[in-house]
């Protein structure tokens, strides 16, 4: 498979992770429905994909048969047997295989298929849902093609970016655990917002939107946080008084701690 001409995708577990993956790829035009294979033992939860016009199929190995990119959405559990069940169908001049199988490497990939299929592996997390994601990408031996078409298929979903696969496990913390460490500051923010006066809804609705505002203006403008701190800290404000007593209690250093020991963690999992 030296260039990208694709037909059809395959995407084996239609849970969670596997129907926002479908679901976003359909919303932006990105794939018709019948370029869209999903698989899953029980049917009954996405039968409404397959009146959109997506297949629907129980068998592995023959959804991969009819598919020329397949992405592994499984549990990493279950990706021994799902590879073993489906390798006989997985061909290196045809396929390429991206897993979003968290903490499974390149190495183990290719070693379970025991033939030489290009695979690439992609970190996404949970805004994925809402076509928000941050996607890191890894790879070994596919072609400058195929990683291109992967970046575009991910972009269709958020933002993705190529990375060293050592650095996959950091982009796991700071990625996709650090959803949970921006809806906690979120929360924090809404918590502080009641205290000076509003009711837990509008708080909310204030303090995530100013969560978005703010990561907006870092990506749309390539900038760095400080630049844009330094435009809302005026001599003798409230801003800087606030971050200044936030620093005092260990704001900044709490949170790097924080994603430090994640790191540590999943690295002594491993």
């Amino acid at each position: 498979m030296s260039s990208i001409a694709i037909s059809r995708i395959a995407i084996i577990g239609g849970g969670n992770l596997g129907t926002s993956i479908a679901e976003g790829l359909l919303q932006t035009g990105f794939l018709l429905p019948d370029q869209l294979i999903i698989t899953r033992r029980n049917l009954a939860p996405i039968r409404y994909l397959e009146q959109k016009g997506v297949q629907l199929l129980t068998s592995n190995s023959a959804a991969v048969q009819q598919a020329d990119v397949v992405i592994l959405a499984v549990k990493p559990y279950n990706v021994k047997d799902v590879l073993t069940e489906v390798a006989p169908a997985l061909l290196p001049e045809k396929h390429l295989l991206i897993s979003v199988v968290t903490g499974v490497t390149i190495d183990e990939l290719t070693a379970l298929l025991a033939k030489p299929v290009a695979v690439i592996r992609a970190m996404p997390n949970t805004a994925i849902a809402i076509r928000e994601s941050m996607t890191c990408l890894s790879f070994k031996k596919a072609t400058t093609e195929q990683i291109t078409w992967t970046e575009q298929l991910f972009n269709q979903l958020g933002k993705a970016i190529v990375i060293d696969e050592k650095l996959m496990d950091a982009a796991t913390i700071l990625g996709a655990c650090g959803i949970a460490y921006a809806l906690r500051f979120i929360r924090a923010s809404i918590q502080g917002g009641i205290e000076i006066g509003f009711d837990a809804r509008t708080a909310n609705l204030i303090a995530a939107q100013t969560v978005k505002g703010a990561a907006e203006l870092l990506i749309r403008g390539n900038r760095h946080p400080e630049e844009e701190i330094d435009k809302v800290t005026t001599p003798k404000g409230c801003t800087i008084a606030g971050l200044n007593e936030m620093e005092h209690q260990g704001f900044s250093s709490s949170l790097i701690k924080g994603i430090t020991v994640s790191y540590r963690k999943i690295a002594r999992d491993e």
